[in-house]
């Protein structure tokens, strides 16, 4: 048998030799070589490649880098800092109902002394937001990707929610003074609804740091004019102060320690040209009769509205909510005018997974809520106290139908 080989290399099968003759042709001489065994098939590594005792497979060492290289990008996820704050949705409470306290005894959200109260059932709902970011609680990038993934959640420049320089117990200390301020015009509105005669003084409640009326004005004075105007109204005392010149003193009357006192605090301008004195603006009310409102360590001004109507609710006989679940949100002041809130998206989802198949929006919201409605939930525009009260009391009766959206 004859067959092309490679040129000049001769090559032994123990039997004879193969040697060239002519032009790359190869004779063998001898008995024709064996077929080279066939090779068995087998998940078994070979000596080479086997590891050795003691010795990690290429495949645990692949596995361990992959570990060790999350738990690194992890690691750094969690350190890096980012100017943002998150804004998700937070639990809702019932303004009629109970919740346990540090001591475990159950007690009124609003519980009101000295005056004939009723039995009511249904909900009013005040919703809430969570914060993520700010002064003291910076977010990291895991915070930011689940953020974007979730649409119940915003994500903001954190300048945009907290004032640079702004401390974690200046954001409490002042959410605290809001939340105070909402719940007695909360009262007010609600007690002047039923024809009750409600009192206001206007007090200095903070004064900033660098405020042009520093170390003149304190906190807790009861102002009862400015510039010989009587102050019968935050409104009216803010008037009274934009007629002063910027950087001029003003003559404002106090009531300090008990007694009457005239003081000259300098005036300062504001960013936007306004005459300002630097201070926040406190009400002191003069109730006739005990009402207090304890929803634990929640802040700020946005459940005004929903305090007023569950105060109203409690005072007069019946149930307003027909036992239904309501929610709302809405600043509210001394006049019963119902003012926009922050976070009305995340606020209307946490409404809705609490349970309430109505929610009140502030009018001044209605850009932000148009589209964002969720699912099951009707919401009704409200711009004051009244409205509102005529729109829980046309729910309560089974006819919601003519109510304004936004």
């Amino acid at each position: 048998m004859t067959w092309r080989g490679r040129r000049g290399l001769p090559t032994s099968d123990g039997a004879g030799w193969i040697t060239r003759h002519g032009a790359g042709a190869m004779t063998q001489q001898g008995p024709p070589a064996p077929a080279p065994p066939a090779l068995l098939a087998t998940d078994e590594p070979s000596a080479a490649t086997a590891p050795g005792p003691g010795r990690p497979s290429r495949r645990a060492v692949a596995a361990l880098v992959a570990v060790f290289c999350g738990l690194l990008i992890g690691a750094v996820g969690n350190l890096v800092h980012l100017p943002y704050a998150v804004m998700l949705p937070g639990p809702a409470a019932n303004v009629l109902g109970q919740e346990a306290r540090e001591d475990g005894q159950q007690r009124d959200l609003i519980a009101i002394d000295g005056h004939a109260t009723y039995p009511t059932t249904g909900a009013l709902d005040f919703t809430t937001v969570r914060v993520n970011g700010g002064p003291g609680y910076p977010v990291t990038v895991w915070d930011l990707v689940g953020a974007w993934f979730d649409k119940s959640q915003a994500v903001y420049p954190v300048d945009a929610l907290f004032p640079p320089q702004q401390t974690a117990e200046d954001v409490q200390s002042e959410n605290q003074a809001e939340m105070v301020d909402s719940q007695q015009e909360a009262a007010a509105v609600a007690l002047r609804k039923l024809g009750i005669a409600v009192p206001e003084r206007i007090k200095v409640g903070q004064i900033a740091k660098d405020a042009p009326s520093a170390g003149v004005l304190k906190a807790g004075d009861v102002i009862t004019s400015v510039a010989a105007v009587a102050a019968t109204s935050a409104d009216s005392l803010r008037a009274a102060i934009q007629k002063a010149t910027p950087g001029q003193p003003v003559d404002v009357v106090v009531q300090r320690d008990g007694a009457a006192q005239t003081v000259h605090p300098m005036t300062g301008k504001s960013p936007d040209g306004r005459t300002v004195l630097g201070i926040v603006l406190g009400v002191d009310f003069a109730f006739p009769f005990s009402v207090k409102i304890d929803v634990g360590a929640v802040g700020g001004p946005s459940a005004g509205l929903m305090f007023s109507l569950g105060i109203y609710d409690k005072l007069t006989d019946g149930a307003l909510t027909g036992g239904r679940n309501i929610a709302g949100t809405g600043t509210i002041d001394s006049a019963g005018t119902v003012g926009p809130i922050g976070g009305i998206r995340q606020k209307m989802v946490g409404a809705r997974r609490g349970g309430a198949t109505f929610f009140l929006a502030p009018a001044d919201n209605c850009d932000e809520v148009r589209g964002h409605e969720p699912d099951g939930m009707q919401v009704v525009k409200v711009a004051t106290f009244d409205e509102a009260e005529r729109a829980v009391a046309s729910i309560g009766t089974g006819d919601p139908s003519g109510l304004p959206p936004c």
